[in-house]
């Protein structure tokens, strides 16, 4: 199922079995960030680096909490969270590998924002809360990594 309320202020409402899938995607988008998080943050290379390696080991560990939270909604709504990450990018190129993240933050933000909206609109109150929750972290994540690529922090809103 693809969520076609990225950009929509007004997403269609949702079934449980819609969300469940929709929470599913959300799920293996988690797995992709620990993965690459790990990866990240042990290849890149340079003194200008540093320091994000190091920030990024801790969004590794966040990323893993998020799993944790949306497995645990899944299973709430009585469905079967997945075992399968999205396709990790690398590339031999720091920058590359940060801008990839990037990308993937974007997305995720965009997708949490969708989330929140249908769950409330199903009644699903402390689900929204608790993607409220990760929502901040990963738009923590997004200025992180904008900051050390040197540039805005992208406005994902649209």
């Amino acid at each position: 199922m693809t969520d076609k309320s990225l950009v929509d202020d007004h997403p269609k409402a949702v079934t449980r079995h819609e969300l469940v899938q929709l929470l599913n995607e959300d799920l293996a988008g988690e797995y992709q960030a620990i993965i690459s998080y790990v990866i990240y943050s042990q290849v890149l290379k340079g003194a200008q680096y540093m320091n994000i390696a190091a920030e990024l080991e801790l969004h590794a560990a966040e990323e893993l909490s998020h799993a944790l939270i949306i497995s645990n909604q899944i299973d709430y709504l009585g469905g079967m969270p997945t075992t399968t990450p999205k396709p990790v990018k690398t590339s031999a190129k720091a920058e590359e590998m940060l801008r990839f993240d990037l990308d993937n933050e974007n997305e995720t933000i965009r997708r949490y924002r969708a989330r929140v909206r249908q769950c409330e609109a199903i009644g699903e109150f402390a689900m929204a809360e608790q993607i409220r929750n990760i929502l901040i972290q990963e738009q923590d994540h997004q200025i992180a990594l904008a900051t050390a690529l040197g540039i805005e922090v992208p406005d994902v809103s649209k």
